[in-house]
């Protein structure tokens, strides 16, 4: 029986020419179990080792029942070393020190949650591309279609189909002109049924946004 064209419930969706997984590759939705994480279907980490928790090395600040959430939407690509740093990693930072007195005393720790501040979610739109041990930062949105370079560091939003490289991150260029990006988000190829997506692999990977928009019916 032949494999289906994309497999959303196989943990290592690539399989090599012998046949044996690619252990490196991963579904992250089939290996994360996580309150404050979603993650959309056929969004994958690749590395160079496996973590023994995916959820841990991905977003280590964000704990079970944290204030914030991190959401990852649909084809994303996640390359080895992505680190999201949520908002549960803040200090405050409003009087003279940043020290963490409250963390280790169980009579301050009330109040502390109120002194950090900043608890916006982290946001990831989907087909977005993260290079190589590239950083994100608590409270980021970042658009449809961007990339994010090797070990950029994500401070403020991205926009859709922006390309984002160095420290701090910024955007080097826009991948399309505005009216084509309007047009990519009209289509929003990633909410098709994947019959129609495999029927349309070569107008979504082409350059040609009437091909694309002909494929959308």
């Amino acid at each position: 029986m032949p494999r289906p064209f994309l497999d959303a419930s196989a943990r290592h969706p690539i399989i090599l020419p012998d046949g044996s997984p690619h252990t490196g590759t991963v579904h992250l939705n089939q290996v994360i179990d996580h309150p404050n994480m979603t993650i959309g279907d056929h969004s994958y980490y690749s590395g160079f080792d496996a973590p023994g928790d995916y959820a841990a090395a991905l977003a280590p600040y964000l704990y079970p029942g944290a204030p914030e959430q991190l959401a990852i939407g649909r084809f994303c690509q996640i390359a080895h070393g992505v680190r999201f740093i949520t908002s549960s990693a803040n200090h405050a930072m409003d009087g003279f020190s940043t020290y963490p007195f409250a963390v280790f005393n169980p009579d301050l720790i009330g109040g502390y949650a109120a002194q950090i501040g900043n608890r916006r979610d982290t946001v990831v739109g989907n087909d977005v591309w993260f290079g190589f041990e590239s950083l994100v930062m608590p409270g980021v949105r970042i658009g449809h279609g961007a990339i994010i370079a090797a070990r950029a560091v994500v401070t403020v939003d991205v926009p859709d189909y922006a390309i984002v490289g160095g420290n701090p991150g910024r955007v080097i260029r826009h991948r399309y002109p505005e009216d084509v990006v309007e047009r990519l988000l009209d289509i929003a190829w990633w909410d098709w049924d994947l019959e129609w997506i495999g029927h349309n692999v070569d107008a979504i990977t082409g350059g040609d946004i009437a091909a694309l928009e002909r494929g959308a019916g």
